[in-house]
């Protein structure tokens, strides 16, 4: 019977880039403030990031040919795009499988006034930003220009109703951002504010570290995706690559 789900769907969280680099400094120098001259759209790799791409792309290489991904959705924002064409170019994906395709609705979770702000500076600017998002709590506050979590679901089941539209029955993979991640994994798997916030708390999404998704024909009358294994870091472990799990430089009080 055919569904209407991938057969394969591997969410992966980019490599790690200027944006997380800088923000460490920020925060070990208790600024305000995290000096990054690009927008967010623009931030590239760190040269770590560009190594960690490469080990996710020779990992898939090493996999037999129908278990690579054929068709790969990137955010658009540089350092997913950049990990996808590394990967790329480092052999993980199946021979007849196209040029990764952007898809803005796969973006980074934008922060509006908050952006390039660590904790401390909001505190210090938008008090009242802070104070509404401890009453509100993440999945639902908003600060002004940007988004909350749920706007980020909004998008995301847009983009879910492609997937399946287009790519039933294929092997999909995602390159976005550890928001859209966490997102992805509550929509998938039906999942309450509370649980997956429990799951975000337990620790930050690795950078290029995969979230697998398997179909299940066996599960109601189109089959289900469920989850075969979620922030997985063995290819970067393997290769020697360093696995990272900092935020984004935009993502202080994501």
């Amino acid at each position: 019977m055919a569904s209407r789900w991938p057969e394969r769907l591997w969410i992966v969280r980019h490599g790690e880039s200027a944006g997380n680099v800088a923000r460490d400094r920020a925060d070990a120098a208790g600024l305000g403030r995290i000096d990054i001259a690009e927008r967010d759209v623009d931030v590239p790799l760190s040269k770590l990031g560009e190594a960690q791409a490469c080990a996710l792309g020779q990992w898939f290489a090493a996999q037999p040919e129908d278990e690579r991904p054929e068709v790969v959705l990137t955010s658009p924002y540089l350092r997913a795009l950049r990990t996808a064409d590394v990967a790329r170019g480092c052999g993980g994906f199946s021979p007849d499988a196209h040029r990764p395709t952007p898809d803005e609705r796969l973006r980074e979770k934008e922060f509006g006034v908050l952006d390039r702000l660590t904790r401390h500076g909001i505190g210090e600017l938008y008090p009242d930003q802070a104070e509404f998002r401890r009453l509100l709590g993440k999945f639902y506050h908003r600060p002004p220009g940007g988004e909350s979590w749920c706007d980020v679901i909004l998008r995301l089941r847009s983009a879910l109703d492609t997937l399946s539209l287009h790519y039933a029955e294929r092997r999909v993979m995602i390159v976005s951002h550890q928001v859209v991640v966490l997102c992805m994994r509550y929509l998938l798997e039906q999942m309450t504010e509370a649980e997956i916030l429990d799951i975000d708390r337990a620790g930050e999404v690795a950078n290029c570290s995969i979230t697998e998704y398997r179909l299940d024909r066996a599960c109601g009358p189109n089959g289900e995706l469920k989850l075969f294994r979620y922030n997985f870091t063995a290819p970067l472990e393997q290769a020697g690559a360093p696995v990272t799990s900092e935020p984004d430089a935009a993502v202080a009080a994501r």
